[in-house]
């Protein structure tokens, strides 16, 4: 069987929607935008030619916490080709408001404000103190180190349970390390009911390493003032530059109609470039107080320390079940790694996965707590996926453990708690509908292509011939809350934003199409994927179809790309778009080709008259006829253009199920990927190899967590790892073969039925991976792996099962009462007043 083989009883076709006849959506394309990436004529923010430019340097703190008690600047001020150098008490005056933080989760939520440049104390190394402005970027950089800081040391704290203690407060202005306490509790009674009467319980405890995102491009700003007016355009290698514009003029005071954000190219984000950064603000600051134009560009060493990390939680997670193993209940605790300050959405990651902690299994109570601190290290925030690949790791490791207890295969147990097919649109316990889906139906995809029963019976037999080479196989099944989102939902959640996105669609004289969205790409392909919607939709060319982005002038609205929801949203917003054209069409047609507009027929991007085939007209002559105005219906405007601000009625809920066969080697603790199974359901694919290429992607970025990254802090709070030479980032020769298949599960949501694509393969990986190396060993006594399962972590791991014990970082276990294996004080998991009601977020 190929990958994508068709199976029997499994639709695994790729839909095409409703379209008009071309036939468009759901084939493979090319993407059109590779031939420039690829050739090296991207033009990125540092690839900007600007005359005149100042060059921006940043002085960063060697500590991670220290009190600053003089900063000289006068050598570097005096250095040759220096133009200026400040410090933070120099720029008081430059700053409306503190940077910003878009999520207050609570009403209490603890948000000590930070500036871009720090004044009197430090929070993680990396924290700007001065800025030095060059004729050059070398002048620069030389000046930064003329620049004489003295610093009173402080401890550093960088262990979160260390943190909710409060032995050492970070910020005096709020005096405690808890910004903020969250609670899912839907139905205590029932939670407590579950667990009572379970026939099995099981706990998990895992930890979340912090990640760093490595986009290929690191961070750049350029701004340039107007020469009159007092307007500024700042270029930023930016994931958002929609938000990115509203917060500079919050921050800075600047006139929100003065400020233009344009993206160039972009080298990846990864949730990385979805934030506001001092950086950005300090050049647009100086650029609009000097009236000369600022530049900089993050070297990779400062990436690794000032651009936000992801991840980093630790994981506390109950299940209760019946004798069968039926889950009936979940208990999650969690405490999540702020780092020193919040910025833009920090402190609404660890919600985005607290609605899918209960996975894809049909489960009745559920309850889930986070707490969340401020550690002396670089700020965290949206990482790929956001939340989601952390709920899915803990409840499919949670399986596991429960598949253990019960004494079943790991398959078998997610197949008796599986959400039915039937069950569809599916109320969870969590108050959200999940739209449709089959996950039953993924899993059998899946583990037919992998060959499971095979697998399992070459496990057994190397396991009774012995030998030291152990073979294991992980699964993980998922769901990706996707169209990011209704804002009611948003609201619900006290998030400072919408969750729509714009879209504008004009037809030309000469018939060609353009297209305005306001969601912003970074690489996913979506100049392609628009124009096939178009072409879809109104039956022309993808050729023809120039799609605008990324600039706020050309695009004034839009919520740009993040959270897998630019197609859902945006790609929706855009059909909606052409929909509105083809029926402002549809009335000129009509009086052009004197007919009522209800007996006309459009299909593959032609008007006829139903029953009369030979009165037609193109779409291409009524763009024209629309663009003469010389004989159009009384009560219609000139050209063929509509715009749709599109506001989705519910997430999208793609899933789907992977699995992993691994070898490790229990002398040297190496883990071999020897294959790798996704079987992903998106819903509608407009294009099946963007659809794959994102899996792949989202697949080394999951099992680069699992196998190969983390951020190493030492116990001074020092990075240990802030270069690509020192963090793990697999190469290509790292990375297995993965063979993908699919199921297409519309959603029933929106006209496209699309669900989107962008974070499933790392939602799914790590889990998959660790799971696949747990079950190599489990005959060894190993129940647990700490991630990254790097040789020395799996060697550990090893020791410690034969030493009796486990990992002393992670730990997982069967218990009669689930609370016996809490190590968080329940008073640090207190509620508080800004958690979410039962049901509101549905």
């Amino acid at each position: 069987m190929t990958a994508t083989e068709p199976l029997d009883d499994v639709d695994t076709t790729v839909a095409t929607s409703p379209g008009n006849g071309s036939g468009v959506i759901g084939s493979r394309r090319l993407r059109r935008e590779d031939p420039t990436l690829l050739t090296g004529e991207g033009r990125y923010t540092d690839d900007l030619q600007i005359p005149g430019a100042l060059h921006m340097a940043l002085v960063r703190s060697p500590f991670a916490h220290a009190r600053i008690t003089a900063i000289d600047t006068a050598a570097a001020a005096a250095a040759p080709g220096v133009r200026a150098v400040y410090t933070g008490a120099d720029l008081d005056d430059m700053w409306a408001n503190p940077m910003p933080c878009a999520w207050p989760v609570t009403d209490d939520m603890k948000n000590p404000a930070h500036y871009p440049l720090a004044k009197d104390k430090v929070a993680y190394v990396g924290d700007a103190v001065a800025v030095v402005l060059a004729e050059s970027y070398a002048a620069a950089r030389d000046a930064v180190e003329l620049v004489d800081v003295d610093y009173d040391p402080l401890e550093a704290v960088i262990d979160l349970e260390d943190a909710l203690s409060d032995r050492v407060v970070i910020h005096d202005d709020i005096g405690t390390n808890v910004s903020y306490t969250w609670n899912l509790e839907l139905d205590e009674d029932a939670v407590k009911s579950a667990f009572d009467a379970a026939a099995h319980t099981v706990t998990g405890r895992f930890v979340q390493q912090r990640l760093i995102p490595m986009a290929m491009e690191p961070r750049a700003v350029a701004c340039v003032p107007a020469p009159f007016g007092g307007g500024i355009t700042l270029y930023s290698a930016t994931q958002v530059p929609h938000i990115l514009k509203v917060m500079t003029a919050v921050t800075t005071g600047i006139s929100e109609a003065d400020i233009r954000v344009v993206a160039p190219s972009v080298g990846g984000g990864f949730g990385s470039k979805l934030n506001v950064y001092a950086e950005e603000l300090l050049a647009v600051g100086l650029a609009h107080k000097l009236k000369v134009p600022v530049r900089w560009a993050e070297e990779r060493t400062e990436n690794a320390q000032a651009t936000i990390h992801g991840r980093g939680q630790i994981q506390e997670i109950d299940l209760a079940a019946d004798a069968d193993g039926k889950v009936t209940g979940v208990r999650v605790r969690l405490i999540g790694d702020m780092g020193a300050y919040l910025q833009l959405v920090t402190p609404g990651i660890p919600l985005l996965g607290a609605f899918l902690y209960c996975g894809v299994y049909d489960v009745p109570a559920f309850s889930f707590t986070c707490t969340s601190v401020f550690t002396t290290m670089t700020p965290t925030d949206a990482y790929r996926g956001a939340g989601r690949p952390e709920a899915t790791y803990a409840i499919e490791r949670g399986m596991d453990l429960l598949a253990k207890e019960v004494g079943v295969d790991p398959a078998e147990i997610r197949r008796r708690n599986y959400i039915g097919k039937d069950q569809f649109p599916y109320t969870a316990v969590t108050g959200l509908e999940y739209d449709s889906g089959d996950h039953e139906g993924a899993a059998r995809i899946a583990l037919e292509m992998a060959g499971y029963e095979d697998l399992r019976r070459e496990q057994a037999e190397r396991r009774a011939a012995g030998g030291t080479k152990h073979l294991g196989i992980g699964m993980s099944s998922y769901f990706e809350m996707c169209g990011l989102a209704p804002s009611r939902v948003l609201a619900s959640l006290n998030y400072s934003a919408g969750g729509w996105e714009s879209a504008t669609v004009r037809m030309m004289p000469t018939g060609k199409v353009q297209v305005v969205s306001g969601a912003t790409p970074h690489g996913q392909g979506h100049e392609t994927s628009w124009s096939m919607i178009v072409a879809e939709r109104l039956g022309v060319s993808p050729d023809d179809v120039e799609v605008l982005h990324s600039d706020t002038s050309i695009s004034p609205h839009g919520m740009d790309t993040y959270g897998s929801r630019s197609l859902p949203v945006g790609g929706v917003a855009i059909a909606m778009a052409c929909d509105k054209v083809i029926e402002k069409a549809r009335q000129i047609a009509a009086h052009q080709l004197e007919a009522a507009a209800d007996d006309l027929q459009f299909s593959a991007g032609v008007f006829s008259v139903k029953g009369s085939p030979d009165k037609e007209m193109p779409m291409a002559a009524v763009a024209f006829e629309a663009f003469t105005a010389h004989d159009l219906p009384d009560d219609v405007e000139p050209t063929l253009e509509a715009q749709v601000t599109y506001d989705p009625p519910n997430f999208s809920w793609p899933f789907g199920t992977h699995v992993c066969v691994v070898e490790v080697d229990e002398e040297t603790g190496q883990v071999d990927v020897r294959d790798y199974v996704a079987v992903d359901d998106c819903g509608t694919q407009i294009n099946p190899m963007i659809v794959e290429g994102q899996v792949h992607g989202g697949i080394i970025q999951g099992l680069a967590q699992a196998l190969f990254e983390e951020a190493v802090f030492d116990a001074d709070g020092n990075p240990q790892a802030a270069s690509l030479a020192e963090y793990l980032v697999p190469a290509a020769s790292d990375v297995p073969s993965m063979r993908l298949g699919h199921s297409v599960t519309p959603s029933p949501t929106n006209p496209l039925g699309v669900k989107g694509v962008g974070e499933a393969g790392t939602i799914g990986a790590a889990s998959t991976v660790i799971n696949a190396v747990v079950d190599a060993l489990s005959h060894l006594g190993v129940t647990e792996m700490r991630m990254p399962a790097s040789p020395l972590h799996v060697w550990e791991a090893i020791q410690a099962a034969r030493a009796g014990g486990g990992s002393d970082s992670v730990t997982a276990e069967a218990t009669d009462t689930a609370d016996a294996a809490r190590d968080v004080p329940s008073d640090t998991l207190r509620p508080g007043p800004g958690g979410a009601e039962p049901g509101g977020a549905s």
